[in-house]
């Protein structure tokens, strides 16, 4: 499938990246909201609180490039009071009876996650959840709620072909000292379609002379030049508003960050209602955090803000103990609404915030960076680096 365009930025976005940061507020549990997803439910009952919401194709761990279509949609029911390892059952209405599709148990997060089809020969579907009897507690079920929303992407790339789909286009072609990319930069020579996959790469660059002195607050080193790949839907498609996603399969050294994120049309400055998306970053298999982070960058007056923080026992989110972020495909989320802002990995959620939700159109960037206070501590001989990105959609729900 090639990519569809459907909405259309013009203005030239200002290029922040993620690691120009001047000051760090940290997300905390006082961001988290009631849920208010347009396919969603909510049910009190015997003195407890049942919700259901029902998401886009959001959910496809797995080693090798799959089709966007048969990824699953996430189903999330939140229930209170919280009982871990309460069992959650998930039903189908099939005619006019509930047929069981799952099961599942409560987590400390209050969550049960599924994982179901979104559709059912073209057709929207409808779903509950039933808590069964827990410690004291009766059984009890939600409302339903169904998929009619997300059953077509508004935009789509499989990256399909052997070129790089029109609506992508090359980003930070120059050395940016500014942005703290002296001695790496955008290039084509780094960006490779092909297999159903868009490769991004960090590469030597062999047409630099000499070294490169790179910094960072602890060292100084002399590297090679280097190359990234780094492009974006600027000018071409922007959203407001919806679920966007990528399936990638991160890079493993240490050494730059492979990333998927947006930024406002028109740019992120001093006064914009906009405000630079990181949907995840990731920094390398051995980092000591984990390696998965998720901002927000905004202004406050004239200074930068990043809000947001390392995703916390990160390994909770693969599938077993032989996964991995290199090894194996994984889906990275954002659900955007005029509220919240919500993260999450194959359809479980990491982070949400209500603080500095963009009111901008947003364009796309995909991108494997080595910035220069990172490209420092991996070898020349550790190049190249490659992330790979399977696919790439976007369900919109505009908002008045």
């Amino acid at each position: 499938m090639s990519a569809r365009r459907v909405l259309a930025g013009s203005a030239v976005a200002l290029l922040l990246p993620a690691s120009l940061l001047l000051t760090v507020e940290t997300g905390s549990a006082t961001d988290t909201i009631e849920r208010t997803a347009p396919t969603s439910s909510l049910t009190k009952k015997a003195g407890q609180k049942i919700s259901l919401e029902v998401l886009p194709q959001i959910v496809q761990q797995g080693k090798r490039d799959a089709s966007a279509d048969s990824a699953k949609g996430a189903v999330t029911a939140t229930i209170k009071p919280v009982k871990v390892g309460r069992k959650v059952v998930l039903e189908r209405l099939v005619g006019t009876s509930w047929k069981k599709v799952g099961t599942a148990k409560q987590e400390r997060s209050g969550d049960a996650n599924f994982r179901a089809a979104v559709s059912s020969g073209g057709a929207a579907v409808t779903y509950r959840v039933t808590a069964q009897k827990f410690k004291g507690l009766k059984k009890v079920s939600s409302s339903a709620a169904d998929t009619s929303q997300w059953l077509t992407p508004t935009f789509s790339d499989e990256f399909s072909g052997g070129s790089l789909s029109p609506v992508w286009s090359m980003r930070g072609q120059d050395y940016e000292p500014s942005s703290k990319r002296k001695c790496s930069k955008g290039d084509p020579k780094a960006v490779k379609v092909g297999g159903g996959t868009l490769r991004l790469s960090v590469i030597k660059d062999k047409s630099a002379k000499g070294k490169c002195k790179a910094t960072s607050r602890k060292l100084k080193k002399k590297i090679s030049y280097r190359l990234n790949g780094h492009v974006g839907t600027e000018g071409a498609f922007s959203f407001k508003y919806g679920v966007a996603a990528a399936r990638v399969k991160m890079h493993k050294s240490q050494g730059q960050h492979s990333s998927f994120w947006s930024q406002p049309v028109g740019g992120n400055g001093p006064g914009s209602d906009g405000h630079e998306i990181d949907i995840i970053e990731y920094f390398g298999d051995k980092h000591p955090q984990g390696g998965l982070t998720s901002f927000i960058h905004w202004y406050k007056g004239k200074r930068l803000i990043k809000t947001g923080s390392w995703i916390k026992d990160s390994r909770s989110f693969l599938q077993n103990k032989r996964d991995g972020w290199s090894k194996n495909y994984h889906v990275f989320s954002v659900q955007w609404t005029p509220k919240t802002i919500i993260f999450r990995i194959d359809g479980k959620e990491t982070w949400r915030t209500s603080k500095r939700v963009s009111k901008a159109q947003q364009y796309l960037i995909l991108s494997l960076l080595a910035s220069d206070y990172e490209a420092l501590e991996m070898n020349d001989k550790k190049l190249p680096q490659h992330m790979y990105v399977d696919w790439v959609r976007v369900w919109e729900t505009p908002q008045a």
